[in-house]
C-alpha cells in the first residue's frame, strides 16, 4: 500500500529551449525540444522526424526495453530516456513535450549536465493543479539474482537513493558506493556530470551490432583493465552516481513523486522499471482528484 504524503503544484517550462547533439547508438546529428505542456499532460516523446509526428508518453506502461537503456514505444518510439528524464524530475518540471528527430535524445557527454543546463535557462512555472508524492507503508523490493531494489518508507517528504555498485573483485571498476538526498542544487553539482560507462569489451560487441559509429572515449566513460581509457573520472565513485542518476530517470516513469530511500545493489534499468511497475500499480487506487489539498500544499 502507498500513502500520499505530500503535494505540490505541477510545474512546466516558462518557455521553448534547445539542444544538439550526436546519438550514442545512430550516430546521426540530433535537436531534441522542450516545449511547455499543460497541467496533467505529463511528459511525452514526439518523433517530429515521422509522419504524424507520433508521441510516446513518458509512463511505464510504455517501456518496451530494458537492456543497458530504457526504451519506450515500439518502431516509433524512443530510447536512451532516462537522462532526459533524470534532468526533467530533478528540476521537477511535469508537464513537457520533448520533440525529437531521431529514435534517440542526443547523447552530449554521456551526462544529463547539458539538458538541466538548457532546461534551466528556459526557467520554470507553476501550474494550476496538483503534482502527489507517495511513500510505501513497507518497504518494497524487487531483485533478479544478486540484484536488488528497495524502496523504504519516508522519514520525511525527501527522496534518498543509496546505490552499491559491485562488479567484482576482478573488475577495472572499483566497488562504491554513493548516497544522495535530492535537491534541485546538489543534483546539478553532484550528479548531473556523471557521465554513462561502459567496459571495454562491451564496447566492441556494440561495434559489431553497429552502434555507436560516432562515439569516442572521450564522450563516455569506458573502462579497461588498467581503468578509465581516454578520459578521466570527474569523481572517484562517477559510476555509482550515474547509476543514481539513472534511477531517478526511471522512475520518473511512474508519473507521480516518490518519498523515501531507495537502496540498489548491483541493480540496473531492469530493476528500475520492475519498481516503477509495482509502485504505479499500488498508486492505482490511491491516486486523488485533482483537487488541490492545501494542507499538503507546497511550492518547489
Amino acid at each position: 500500500m502507498l500513502r500520499r504524503i505530500s503535494q505540490r503544484c505541477q510545474r512546466t517550462l516558462t518557455r521553448t529551449t534547445a539542444i544538439s547533439g550526436v546519438g550514442f547508438l545512430t550516430g546521426r546529428d540530433i535537436t531534441v525540444r522542450f516545449i511547455p505542456a499543460s497541467a496533467d499532460e505529463g511528459i511525452k516523446f514526439v518523433r517530429a522526424d515521422l509522419p504524424g509526428r507520433p508521441a510516446t508518453p513518458a509512463h511505464v506502461s510504455s517501456v518496451t526495453g530494458t537492456s543497458r537503456r530504457t526504451t519506450l514505444g515500439g518502431e516509433e518510439g524512443v530510447s536512451l530516456v532516462e537522462h532526459v528524464l533524470a534532468a526533467l524530475a530533478a528540476l521537477r518540471i511535469d508537464n513537457c513535450t520533448v520533440e525529437l528527430n531521431a529514435p534517440e535524445p542526443p547523447g552530449l557527454d554521456g551526462s544529463c549536465q547539458g539538458f538541466v543546463d538548457a532546461l534551466t535557462d528556459a526557467g520554470t512555472r507553476t501550474l494550476p493543479a496538483p503534482r502527489h508524492a507517495y511513500t510505501p507503508e513497507r518497504a518494497v523490493t524487487v531483485t533478479a539474482g544478486n540484484a536488488s531494489l528497495t524502496l523504504h518508507p519516508a522519514e520525511n517528504t525527501e527522496l534518498t537513493i543509496t546505490y552499491m555498485l559491485d562488479y567484482g573483485a576482478t573488475s577495472p571498476i572499483p566497488r562504491q558506493i554513493h548516497t544522495h538526498q535530492f535537491s534541485t542544487g546538489e543534483f546539478a553539482r553532484r550528479i548531473a556530470p556523471c557521465r554513462t560507462f561502459l567496459l571495454s569489451d562491451e564496447v566492441e560487441a556494440f561495434r559489431k551490432q553497429g552502434l555507436g559509429a560516432r562515439t569516442s572515449f572521450e564522450d563516455l566513460l569506458v573502462f579497461g583493465p588498467g581503468g578509465v581509457m581516454g578520459n578521466r573520472l570527474r569523481f572517484g565513485d562517477e559510476p555509482a552516481r550515474h547509476k543514481v542518476l539513472d534511477i531517478l530517470g526511471d522512475l520518473a516513469l511512474t508519473g507521480f513523486d516518490i518519498a523515501g530511500h531507495i537502496v540498489a545493489c548491483r541493480s540496473g534499468h531492469p530493476l528500475n522499471v520492475a519498481l516503477c511497475r509495482q509502485l504505479d500499480s499500488m498508486a492505482g487506487a490511491e491516486r486523488p482528484s485533482s483537487f488541490i489539498d492545501r494542507r499538503f500544499l507546497r511550492s518547489a
